[in-house]
């Protein structure tokens, strides 16, 4: 297992296949990432590349995090993230990761998080069919209904759905095929949508289970 690489979205578009058919795609902005620090076995109890992704003024981080990017000789960063991997050996400090480390037809995993929808009900929350329209409904069509009993179990159960804050949560899109890459722009383009806003941050890794190819 490899590291991950960091990068944003920018969007979602469509190519043709040689059949003329439409495929949506989503276009990430991917690296360049430097490699921050590693990790091993015998110091850290596992293996590790931490990695660092879009500068930012040093003047907007602090003397500890300075700090920490200087044992690397690594201009600071926006976004630090830990990856895990088979043996961090491989990697060296200030080492910097690109799109060309992939190539098309790779399925990888992209994790993002999702756009918050703030306060909802259960309806738009969780696909509830709701209440009726007519036949004396007073105020009850977009209700969540009944929530549990009565004297047994006299409680309502944790993680009953209902309604509250939508969105805004980390999210894992699983075996998604590289369908493109532009090494001059850090282009990766994988087929199928990603969670997130466009400019959002993501995350690609290899992906973690096997798929028919």
């Amino acid at each position: 297992m490899r590291a991950g690489m960091i990068g944003r979205k920018l969007g979602m578009t469509r190519i043709f296949t040689e059949k003329g058919d439409a495929v949506p795609v989503t276009v990430l902005q991917v690296g360049p990432c430097s490699v921050v620090m590693l990790k091993n076995e015998a110091d850290h109890g596992y293996a590790a590349v931490q990695l660092g992704f879009e500068d930012v003024k040093p003047t907007r981080a602090s003397k500890p995090v300075k700090g920490h990017y200087a044992k690397a000789n690594v201009p600071v960063k926006k976004v630090l993230r830990e990856f895990k991997v088979d043996d961090s050996a491989k990697y060296e400090l200030g080492q910097t990761l690109t799109v060309a480390d992939y190539a098309i037809d790779t399925i990888v995993d992209v994790t993002g998080q999702t756009i918050g929808k703030g306060f909802a009900g259960g309806m738009k929350r969780w696909g509830f069919k709701g209440g009726r329209a007519s036949h004396g409904a007073h105020r009850t069509h977009r209700s969540n209904g009944s929530i549990g009993q009565c004297q047994t179990p006299g409680r309502v159960y944790k993680n009953k759905k209902m309604s509250g804050h939508m969105g805004d949560e980390t999210q894992t899109i699983l075996n998604l095929r590289v369908a493109a890459i532009d090494e001059e722009k850090n282009l990766l383009i994988v087929t199928g949508s990603v969670p997130g806003a466009k400019g959002s941050v993501v995350y690609v890794r290899d992906a973690t289970r096997s798929v028919a190819q």
